[in-house]
């Protein structure tokens, strides 16, 4: 290759100003950075001293501490997993002195699973058949159920606990008895019914351990381990069609009719195969408000109506209210507190705080003896449901598959807390994947997955409501002590896991735990994973201890804890305080982040303390006030410290290498910086704050001066440009740093050396109409 053609635009001499006193666009209160390696001995700084040994960090400085573990995708994953426990609120106590059924006062319908007295069996009284039809809503596929019901004389009503099963069974028995019906004991078996009243409807709501929801035969149950022989679930426990051909011969004898209520899960998934099942839809949740109000409201003012459901559909409701939509029994829940507030009974604050209510409720329901009946494997059913729901409030809008496993993973921590001795295996063909979300109030959807260098579609599970996730968390943490040991296990391992999809969501998790609870958080949690000799659990120990340090009154007890690591000579807990101000949350403010970065430089001698702290000075200049950053960096090279010198140079050259989106952080970063994560560090500040381009440019110029950083920045720097081309918005980013950094003579000519070994390259060479580009932007530089 020629002369010519490493130079695609020759510079003109004219172009070739004289050198000057400094940059232009220095940083406030900067130094003159020496264009030459060369300064005179009299007159070298600390920054410009001869290479140490320890210098060869420099080589190594673009390079990510945490590997593959902290780069692809744990941007998008930790702002996910900020929005899901964002919606987080503390709410009034919860009663459960009424059912939480289709409608309110029905002393027959219960919604626990198992915690509490078992509802006698009885006649459902006509004034309560009465009372249910006039605020029944038909679901979709009401008369093909009833016409079943009519042919067959039994069926199978499947579907999720409070979505209207218990009102629909009992419509749909009162039309075909004349409001003749029996409501059954739900502690009994189907195989249990013996008799059957002629001419009634017979009502039979079963729970998941009272037929094997999902229990194995009693043959494999004996073989989960030692001692589960002796617990195992006795011959003819699970519901099979067997039994209900029996209890549909019976019913056919006494001409009775007869309906059984299946919640989702394992045990409705086989139902709905066989010839019984039938699932049942919840009504719209709208026509359940509208019917509920007409009652409720019988007597007021015309206007009564359009008021109540203007104020359901009021932004501060719906906030209050957590949920995407409603369930039946929650519509009617909300029906009556809405008419309390028209009729003055309650104020709006009032209305708002039960509102409020209503995700707690549904956490409390799903949790409440959710390991009966104490032993495995009967218990495995319903800790495999609740282990789910867990999981599913950690990933919150990941991808289904992850969720499923990290579930699994809880539920044998939970088995094995429950019987340490029994060896619990996992069913493979259990509940499909399809049916499991319901039992999660969840939904699974199509969606793309964040990688930071591109989007990969995934199948994301969701709970239907943002304040759920943060709702189960907080009934597990706070209502059930037991359980904090498996949670705690199982979130420190999801934190040892290279993952981000994973680590990062399990230790945003744990920081929310430990701001509830920071004594039993520190201790249980991070301070295992601080000490850890992995680099992604101290990651994860840092993200937690920032999570931690969100709630106010438990950041002074952070950055306390950080103070006592940073002086405490043990190098893991040293490095994990060096990440944890990264985020500039721990100390209170980005200054103050600063400050303690530049003391653990200072005061230690340890070369890879000052790289893990120039990533973290790099997190905070991506983040919400990179001004603060950029200023203090400047400060640092007027200290005349060479610590802090080599802090900056590091900086710089994790800026000049490091795209914006490898450097996420848990504070709200400014929208016109989101737009520009894909660019590296160095060129993405500028476009989104161009007020910031100039001080940028000059740390960068004194970085590829400064004679043991120089040689690692220009191969950075290198990288970058080989980067842009090809992208225009980039290519014109780089041109303008290029113009700004070439100020002197010497500069020009480091940049055009450099522009023609990227063009000379066998392997990779630039192209040359960009590199023409570039050329003549630093050209123009001089012409500043």
């Amino acid at each position: 290759m020629s002369d010519q053609d490493a130079a695609p635009v020759r510079d003109a001499p004219a172009r070739d100003a004289p050198a000057r006193e400094g940059p232009r666009d220095a940083p406030r209160d900067s130094p003159r950075p020496e264009s030459s390696g060369e300064a005179p001995e009299e007159n070298r700084t600390p920054e410009d001293g001869p290479e140490r040994p320890e210098d060869r960090r420099f080589d190594q400085a673009g390079r990510d501490p945490l590997g593959s573990s902290g780069g692809t995708g744990g941007s998008g994953t930790a702002h996910a997993a900020r929005r899901t426990f964002a919606a987080g609120r503390a709410g009034r106590s919860v009663s459960f002195a009424t059912d939480g059924q289709y409608f309110e006062g029905n002393y027959f319908i219960s919604q626990s699973s198992g915690g509490g007295p078992a509802v006698l069996q009885g006649p459902v009284h006509a004034e309560e058949l009465d009372r249910l039809a006039g605020v029944y809503c038909e679901t979709s596929g009401y008369q093909r159920m009833k016409r079943r019901l009519r042919e067959r004389g039994l069926l199978v009503l499947c579907g999720e606990c409070g979505s209207g099963r218990t009102a629909t069974a009992l419509s749909l028995l009162a039309e075909v008895t004349g409001n003749r019906v029996i409501r059954l004991d739900p502690g009994g078996r189907v195989r249990e019914i013996e008799e059957v009243t002629g001419g009634h409807g017979h009502l039979l709501e079963i729970m998941p351990e009272a037929e094997g929801a999902e229990g194995a035969t009693p043959e494999r149950d004996g073989a989960r381990g030692p001692g589960a022989g002796a617990r195992s679930r006795p011959p003819g426990a699970v519901l099979t069609e067997l039994h209900l051909d029996r209890l549909r011969g019976k019913l056919a004898e006494a001409g009775a009719y007869g309906i059984v209520l299946v919640e989702s899960g394992d045990l409705a998934d086989r139902m709905l195969r066989g010839r019984y099942g039938v699932y049942c839809p919840p009504p719209p949740a709208e026509q359940v408000l509208l019917r509920h109000l007409r009652v409720l409201l019988k007597g007021e003012p015309p206007e009564a109506l359009g008021k109540a459901l203007e104020l359901a559909a009021g932004p501060d409701v719906k906030e209050a209210l957590g949920l995407a939509e409603l369930r039946p029994a929650e519509a009617a829940r909300l029906a009556d507190h809405l008419a309390q507030c028209l009729r003055g009974e309650l104020t709006h604050r009032q209305l708002l705080d039960d509102c409020a209510t209503f995700v707690r409720a549904q956490a409390r329901t799903w949790f409440a003896g959710a390991d009966n009946p104490g032993t495995l494997p009967e218990a495995l059913p319903s800790l495999s449901t609740s282990a789910f729901r867990i999981a599913v409030a950690v990933f919150n809008g990941s991808a289904h598959s992850l969720t499923a496993e990290a579930g699994e993973r809880l539920a044998a921590e939970m088995a094995a807390t429950l019987d340490p001795e029994a060896s619990v295996g996992r069913r493979l063909f259990g509940t499909h994947a399809e049916v499991r979300p319901a039992a999660a109030r969840a939904v699974v959807e199509d969606a793309e997955l964040d990688l930071g260098d591109a989007r990969v579609p995934v199948r994301a599970i969701s709970f239907q409501g943002d304040a759920l996730p943060t709702a189960v968390l907080r009934e597990v943490w706070h209502g059930y002590h037991n359980a904090r040991g498996p949670l705690v296990r199982w979130l420190r391992s999801l934190c040892g896991d290279p993952r981000p999809q994973l680590w990062v969501r399990a230790s945003v998790a744990a920081g929310v735990l430990c701001s509830w609870d920071w004594v039993h958080g520190a201790g249980e949690l991070i301070g295992p994973l601080a000490r850890s000799d992995g680099a992604v659990q101290r990651m994860a120990a840092a993200t937690a201890l920032a999570e931690a340090a969100r709630e106010p009154a438990v950041r002074p007890a952070v950055h306390a804890l950080l103070k006592e690591w940073a002086v405490c000579g043990e190098p893991e807990l040293v490095s994990t305080t060096a990440l944890a101000h990264g985020y500039g949350m721990a100390a209170g403010s980005v200054s103050a982040s600063l400050d303690a970065l530049a003391v653990l430089v200072r005061d230690g001698d340890d070369p890879d303390l000052t790289a893990l702290a120039s990533f973290s000075v790099a997190r905070l200049l991506a983040g919400p006030e990179p001004e603060t950053v950029v200023r203090r960096l400047a400060d640092w090279l007027l200290s005349g410290r060479t610590e802090t010198a080599d802090l900056v140079l590091l900086s710089v050259i994790k800026a000049l290498g490091t795209r914006a989106t490898f450097l996420w952080g848990l504070a709200d970063t400014a929208e016109p910086v989101a737009g520009h994560d894909r660019k590296p560090l160095v060129l993405a500040v500028p476009a989104a704050h161009p007020q910031l381009a100039g001080a940028l440019a000059a740390l960068v110029r004194h970085t590829l001066s400064t004679a043991r950083s120089g040689q690692a920045a220009l191969d950075t720097l290198g990288t970058l440009l080989r980067r842009s081309s090809g992208d225009a918005e980039q290519r014109e980013l780089a041109c303008d740093l290029l113009r700004r950094i070439a100020v002197e003579r010497r500069d020009r000519d480091r940049l055009r050396h450099l522009l023609a070994r990227l063009v000379r390259d066998r392997d990779e060479p630039l192209d040359k109409d960009d590199a023409r580009l570039m050329w003549d932007a630093v050209g123009e530089g001089g012409g500043r």
